[in-house]
């Protein structure tokens, strides 16, 4: 049977209830987000008109009303239906038509229950909060965990570290040369390109590729501005290398973690521990001499990106911030902030020295929960299974 994810159950809940939000698929590339809805709409048995923008042209916002009222016949008489509109962000203004439709469709009672997806977060994002406020509701498409991968492909520990956490690339995983090929052409040089740079302000491409290359060669560890600017081929200032790492974050590629401290803006202002998305990203844009898993030094960095990655696959569903935190020679991995003051450090033993910060850190926040990942209490691989509770 076809594996299905939790982000579908919950989309047909929603489906089941009467008409109140538009349903917003959001994640990034890769990680299932089509068949998620069309198990959920399938479950569902609602009638349903499913309709892609790749096929219509970006100034065509007429291609929205046209599909829209062909969803509105399936809708008459009382009867309920669904309109799924994938990859919407591709029609310019798009939000504006999707609110005037929605409202009119609230208006008059029609029961069309609406689904937008898409893989460019930054440009649905941008439309959801230009228009739509007060109207939808997220559904975040992460990247697949391990406890997802051993359900849907049989992977190990081991599996997960070297090919991550992306469904499409799971059957090549037998064959490096292809799954390589596949994540890089497929994964990453799509996202660089047909997400991330269809926004106005990338002046730089050359440095944002250069600069995601760089963080999945640097994943886990702490990289200043001025090191980073020194070892980028291309010029640009610290405020440049800034935004392109936020437009690599939202597209689900890469984030600077900011350092923990009680003031934001010296948070702010602190250097970033980069962290891509997805062990798969490190393992393909790798060029060690020797592989990942093989090279101790390596298999530790890619270990504390697997458990950064766990953490920020849940920090929308539990409504928690990710950092890290050093202070002179005391560091902490990771640190995940709630609203209430909540805190939970995160130690990871990933067999590379540790500068063994933790009893500094508690003594500075006594309230926080502390959790070693890889000891006894919290093993390595029932925590990125999500077995370990992150706060009491």
């Amino acid at each position: 049977m076809e594996y299905r994810r939790g982000l579908s159950f919950e989309l047909e809940r929603r489906l089941a209830e009467p008409r109140r939000f538009i349903q917003v698929v959001m994640g990034p590339r890769q990680t299932g987000k089509t068949t998620a809805v069309r198990q959920a709409v399938q479950a569902s048995e609602l009638p349903v008109h499913v309709a892609s923008a790749d096929l219509a042209t970006r100034e065509d916002a007429g291609w929205i009303e046209l599909e829209w009222r062909q969803a509105r016949s399936l809708a008459r008489n009382g009867q309920t239906a669904v309109l799924v509109l994938d990859e919407i962000q591709k029609i310019e203004h798009w939000s504006e038509t999707v609110k005037a439709l929605w409202d009119e469709d609230s208006w008059n009672g029609a029961s069309l229950h609406v689904v937008l997806s898409g893989s460019s977060s930054l440009l649905l994002s941008s439309g959801l909060a230009e228009s739509l406020a007060g109207r939808f509701e997220l559904l975040i498409s992460t990247h697949w965990g391990l406890a997802e991968m051993d359900e849907a492909f049989g992977y190990d520990l081991d599996d997960y570290l070297r090919y991550g956490g992306y469904p499409g690339a799971a059957p090549l995983r037998h064959d490096e040369r292809r799954w390589r090929e596949y994540m890089r052409d497929s994964i990453v040089e799509t996202t660089i390109s047909r997400d991330v740079l269809q926004m106005e302000d990338v002046r730089k491409p050359a440095l944002l590729r250069a600069l995601f290359e760089l963080g999945a060669q640097y994943s886990a560890q702490e990289l200043s501005y001025r090191k980073m600017l020194g070892q980028l081929d291309d010029r640009g200032n610290t405020a440049t290398v800034k935004h392109y790492l936020d437009l690599l974050a939202t597209a689900g590629m890469m984030s600077g973690l900011q350092k923990y401290d009680g003031s934001q803006v010296r948070s702010r202002a602190s250097s970033p521990r980069l962290l891509v998305h997805d062990p798969a990203l490190m393992a393909a844009m790798w060029n060690g001499r020797v592989g990942l898993l093989e090279d101790p030094a390596a298999r530790g960095h890619l270990v504390e990106t697997a458990v950064g990655d766990y953490l920020l696959s849940h920090a929308h569903e539990q409504g928690y911030q990710l950092y890290w935190w050093r202070e002179g020679n005391d560091e902490v991995d990771f640190v995940i902030a709630r609203s209430g003051d909540e805190l939970c450090a995160i130690e990871v033993k990933s067999g590379r020295v540790s500068r063994g910060g933790m009893g500094e850190f508690l003594r500075q926040h006594p309230h926080a929960r502390p959790v070693v990942v890889g000891g006894r209490n919290a093993p390595l691989d029932a925590f990125l299974r999500g077995e370990v509770p992150l706060f009491d």
